[in-house]
């Protein structure tokens, strides 16, 4: 048996005994499988399995109408809207600070952008290097040539937070870790995150740093993947053939409804961190919490951000009435007249309840001088909300319209004339 097998069961081994002394789920019944889950949590396995409902994720009193009375600990703390990135909470968003393994949203990100432009598949196999074995922190103790495919790589970085996967997919990606943090940075530029800095690819090295704000901005990128979502939403789940189980830090995951992901993060220097996203009624929230001393301030902290959102707040898409939009006359074209249209009118942000004052305003043109061309604006449609313009969308000319030339005009007028 290698050495770092050696030490895989024998972590297992110890988190069984902690589980059977501290009372909690035992993995243990006879034969079960090792449990791995994220050290860095400080969480025994007991802790981490335990049914018992933490106090955070109990209602207490009434959520605020305005942010101003919403209060959560830690350093920092934002809350946004995933679809249109709308701030709706801010503490300290700009605040430089390590975020230890939420570090791994970026991690993810790029993973995820790989298979969505045809560079990765989720079957590929990966082969475990010695830098990757040789990882420290939390990891699911692979060995060097070990192979695993990207789907379990995946699943074990955003269960457990695993470095070692983290380090694998790094080297398959961009060749080396060092490679990948540069796109890291590079990514992280794209976004606007100008509050950060990566050093490696997982979280480890606290020379690093980013903000609330700038966490917000990736996990909100990392979203529109939707099928990270099958990994950040898994609470217990299994690898090497049932041989290692995992167990998920992020609690909101089991005691927040509609909880989708996203990341913990925890070290000495970082202190407890959070990237939480949620989703309801049509409606994704990410609330981001830095710089907490325990870890149920960080939790208690995202389910208050969340609770505000949701009470607070909806998504309104816009509808046009298709039998307004009549043709509009063409003067000297080749055909009489042209179709307006419409682009797909993205989601709204508003307030609970402004559903039924919103009003459309739709202004056509009376006619248009050919030629005309295709995606030409022609009208506009206003939205207001309380006396004020809410949004506005263009209409465009489905079609192009050339214009009459003197013969044409002339067969025209002669038909006339005829018929």
């Amino acid at each position: 048996m290698g050495l770092k097998r050696g030490k895989r069961w024998l972590a297992g081994l110890l988190c069984a005994a902690l589980t059977l002394t501290a009372g909690g789920l035992p993995a243990g019944a006879e034969g079960a499988p090792p449990v791995i889950i994220d050290t860095e949590s400080g969480e025994t396995q007991a802790q981490a399995t335990s049914e018992e409902v933490p106090a955070w994720a109990a209602a207490d009193g009434a959520v605020p109408t305005e942010a101003s009375a919403l209060e959560v600990g830690g350093k920092s703390a934002i809350l946004i809207e995933l679809s249109s990135g709308q701030v709706l909470f801010e503490k300290n968003p700009h605040e430089k600070l390590p975020i230890a393994s939420v570090t791994k949203v970026m991690t993810l990100l790029l993973i995820m952008e790989a298979i969505d432009g045809g560079l990765l598949t989720y079957e590929e196999p990966v082969t475990c290097s010695a830098h990757a074995a040789s990882m420290g922190g939390s990891q699911i103790w692979l060995e060097e040539g070990e192979v695993m495919t990207v789907h379990d790589l995946l699943k074990a970085i955003a269960v457990v937070s695993a470095n070692d996967a983290c380090a694998m997919m790094a080297e398959r990606i961009s060749g080396s870790e060092e490679g990948f943090v540069a796109r890291m940075n590079e990514r992280a530029a794209e976004l606007g995150m100008n509050d950060t800095l990566f050093t490696d690819c997982c979280g480890l090295d606290e020379s690093a740093y980013s903000s609330a704000y700038d966490v917000a901005l990736m996990s909100r990128e990392l979203m529109k993947h939707p099928k990270i979502t099958a990994y950040t939403t898994i609470w217990m789940d299994t690898l090497r053939d049932g041989a290692s189980q995992l167990v998920n830090t992020n609690k909101l995951v089991r005691h927040y409804s509609g909880a989708t992901g996203l990341k913990t993060g925890t070290t000495s220097q970082a202190g407890h961190c959070l990237s939480a996203t949620a989703e309801r009624d049509g409606m994704g929230l990410c609330a981001v919490i830095l710089g907490c001393t325990t870890t149920d301030e960080r939790f208690g902290g995202a389910r208050k951000m969340l609770d505000y959102g949701f009470a607070n707040y909806a998504v309104y898409t816009p509808v046009v009435d298709e039998a307004s939009l009549t043709p509009v006359k063409v003067l000297r074209g080749t055909e009489g007249s042209v179709q307006p249209q419409m682009d797909p009118m993205p989601p709204l942000l508003i307030k609970k309840g402004q559903e039924k004052a919103i009003t459309p305003s739709l202004e056509l043109a009376q006619d248009l001088e050919a030629p005309v061309y295709e995606r030409q604006i022609i009208g506009r449609l206003t939205l207001t909300l309380d006396g004020g313009t809410l949004a506005e969308y263009d209409v465009y000319a489905s079609r192009a319209v050339a214009r009459l030339g003197l013969w044409q005009a002339f067969c025209r007028i002669f038909t006339a004339l005829i018929a």
